[in-house]
């Protein structure tokens, strides 16, 4: 008997990695189910796409609570109401509050697009991050997938790909290469973690293929 895992996808916008997940999780592809997307933003078109899948959307937002334990509380509530074993950032811009972390040690990702730890942090999101590299004269960038701590974009990682910049990229035309990686990689990801595939040792991420 195949067991699913739960699954929550945080995002601040449109979601499109939730989207690319979501797709090989209804093929099969990954044995995992999304119990729920939690988003920063009322009305986030990543809401559209799980209501049309039928997940149940929450919008919950540091400034709804009087202070950050209440946040964090009103979170981890949710996540154990629906029980929820590995959170999947999909474009989620906030920094995800300490008592989750320590919640889920190991059990929440993130991508960013570009080689971490360069182009990281606090700051460099979206088309910030593509501004940024071209800016710097670098001849490649890429896609990270690693864990989520404390830090913007600080945990062990698992897996990276090269993404070469081209003569006459603007920040836009690069966004759309590199997204496509995103695409692909996220979801491998996601499928190794929900099969139990990849385990972290002293930072060093060891996944079994």
């Amino acid at each position: 008997m195949v067991v699913l895992k739960n699954i929550a996808v945080f995002a601040s916008g449109r979601g499109s990695n939730f989207a690319a997940i979501l797709n090989k999780i209804q093929s099969g592809e990954i044995t995992a189910r999304v119990v729920c997307v939690i988003s920063d933003n009322e009305h986030p078109p990543v809401f559209d796409v799980a209501i049309a899948a039928g997940i149940p959307t929450f919008c919950i937002n540091r400034k709804q609570f009087a202070t950050p334990e209440e946040y964090a509380d009103a979170l981890l509530s949710r996540l154990k109401e629906k029980r929820v074993e590995l959170i999947v950032l999909a474009g989620f811009l906030k920094l995800i509050p300490t008592p989750i972390v320590r919640h889920y040690p190991q059990a929440i990702v993130n991508i960013h697009p570009a080689l971490l730890p360069n182009f990281g942090g606090k700051g460099f999101f979206g088309i910030k991050v593509h501004e940024a590299v071209i800016a710097s004269g670098v001849k490649m960038t890429g896609v990270t997938i690693h864990f989520v701590d404390e830090k913007y974009d600080n945990g062990a990682i698992i897996c990276q790909e090269k993404v070469a910049i081209l003569a006459g990229d603007t920040p836009e035309i690069l966004a759309k290469r590199v997204l496509e990686v995103e695409h692909r990689l996220y979801p491998q990801v996601v499928k190794a973690l929900c099969e139990d595939k990849i385990i972290v040792k002293n930072r060093k991420v060891i996944w079994n293929r």
